[in-house]
């Protein structure tokens, strides 16, 4: 039975797009799935933001595929682990939650790696640098969940 993992931002155009595509990239598709989604239905259908999608090309990772789409209560039943870029967002998908079961799979992407970050920034409203910088959070990170992952 495959792992799936949920990487979920605000709007599902810049950060969860890019924490899909970087930890895609670093599994065994026969053995893990991984998708993403926005808290926020402001997007939906539509292609992730184009500075992710040049960042990730820069790195080797085609995410112009990818649609954007909202988080879902159905995505707790169907996702193992729901990794979350920030506390605001954080706090929207656990007030979804209905029970510790759902409330387990829930935890903040950063929480994976040792650093004073707890939130990854949204480079939304910001240039091309900001997109560097949470490329290379969100690389760190799943890094680590891949380890982890490859390890069992």
């Amino acid at each position: 039975m495959k792992t799936k993992i949920l990487m979920v931002c605000l709007g599902n155009i810049c950060r969860s797009p890019l924490a899909e595509g970087i930890l895609t990239d670093k599994l065994d598709p026969n053995k893990v799935f991984v998708d993403s989604a926005g808290t926020a239905g402001y997007h939906i259908g539509k292609s992730p933001d184009p500075r992710s999608i040049a960042i990730a090309r820069k790195y080797g990772i085609d995410i112009s595929q990818q649609r954007c789409r909202k988080f879902t209560d159905s995505d707790f039943e169907l996702f193992d682990h729901i990794f979350v870029m920030d506390k605001s967002n954080y706090d929207d998908i656990m007030a979804l939650t209905k029970n510790d079961k759902d409330r387990e799979k829930v935890s903040l992407l950063l929480n994976q790696i040792e650093s004073n970050l707890h939130e990854v920034p949204d480079p939304y409203y910001g240039g091309d640098e900001g997109f560097e910088k949470v490329y290379h959070l969100i690389d760190k990170a799943c890094t680590i969940i891949a380890k982890e992952l490859n390890a069992k």
